[in-house]
């Protein structure tokens, strides 16, 4: 299986996030990593993304040192790995894991280390590193050094693209647009979260921006146009079912508009975004999708085709 969308720091191993945190002295919550979960999952109740984004806080404290980034990539990778998937491109943000003296730079190279480690320990994984660009005010010149970064470290093989994640409803994609302008210019691979807290017009400066794959994607479905343009030019969205109906993007699974994004013939694919703040794995994604909006394995396999493809990784 290939997993295109997934963020590091929500898919962090309780254990690992408390150990990290008594080990750095970081107060906790709870007694025990069983109970620290409470804390770390989503609420059924969660009422927006940005509310849905607060269950960060924690794990982004204990991702300040290059052994605990080294870690953390290694053992998602590892979890990825038992589950089943075989290609997986982990996204985190390294400007949020500068606090306690690290580099964006010491950021990537711990995190590239954990998924070389991971890559020796299971030959036939393929782990690929997406740096976020955060939306957010005052951090424009720590999104320049995110871009240069990605330029860097390419050629390693390992770091596969950009993106720009964060409250899609308080800053507006538009307001990336030199960002990306300069991304394009440098040929550099890109994904860009649209579409999941904002409207169509979002996914449509999105594409402005030169991109091919869009993270979530979703409210296209509203927008029979853009749908169209989206099946035209083949992009390929990266659908996350559970957290989207947990942040509200879509009103139930059974109404999640992944189903009508494929019938039309958009490139979707199936993601789990967020593995323990959603308490969700990619096997148990697409259970879902075949219980809830009765997609076939043939159509599970379709999807996984528009994955690979799309993938950032090359062999």
């Amino acid at each position: 299986m290939t997993e295109l969308h997934l963020h590091l720091d929500g898919s962090m191993r309780p254990q690992t996030i408390f150990e990290l945190a008594s080990h750095q002295g970081i107060a906790l919550p709870a007694a025990d990593a069983k109970a620290l979960r409470a804390y770390l999952e989503v609420p059924a109740d969660c009422p927006s993304l940005t509310d849905y984004l607060k269950r960060f806080d924690l794990p982004l404290a204990v991702l300040q040192t290059p052994d605990a980034l080294e870690r953390a990539v290694f053992e998602l990778s590892e979890d990825l790995w038992r589950l089943g998937v075989d290609r997986a491109e982990i996204r985190f943000a390294p400007q949020f894991s500068t606090s306690d003296g690290m580099t964006q730079d010491d950021a990537v190279c711990a995190a590239v280390a954990g998924a070389r480690r991971a890559m020796e320990t299971y030959p036939a994984f393929r782990c690929g590193l997406i740096l976020c660009c955060m939306r957010g005010s005052g951090n424009m010149a720590a999104n320049e050094e995110t871009l240069r970064l990605v330029r860097k470290h390419l050629p390693g093989g390992v770091v596969c693209a950009i993106d720009l994640a964060g409250a899609e409803a308080l800053f507006p994609t538009s307001d990336y647009a030199g960002l990306f302008e300069q991304a394009r210019a440098q040929q550099i691979p890109m994904t860009i979260h649209a579409g999941e807290a904002a409207g169509p017009e979002s996914i449509r400066q999105a594409l402005s921006f030169g991109t091919k794959r869009i993270g979530h994607g979703i409210t296209a479905a509203g927008d029979p146009a853009l749908v169209r343009q989206l099946a035209e030019a083949g992009v390929t969205l990266e659908v996350c079912p559970t957290s989207n109906v947990q942040t509200k993007g879509a009103v139930s699974l059974e109404q999640h508009p992944i189903r009508a994004l494929f019938d039309a013939g958009v490139r979707v694919t199936v993601n789990s975004d967020n593995m323990t703040v959603s308490n969700i794995d990619l096997p148990r994604e697409i259970a879902l999708l075949k219980t809830h909006l009765g997609f076939t394995g043939e159509e599970i396999g379709t999807m996984q085709r528009y994955a690979r493809e799309a993938s950032f990784l090359r062999d």
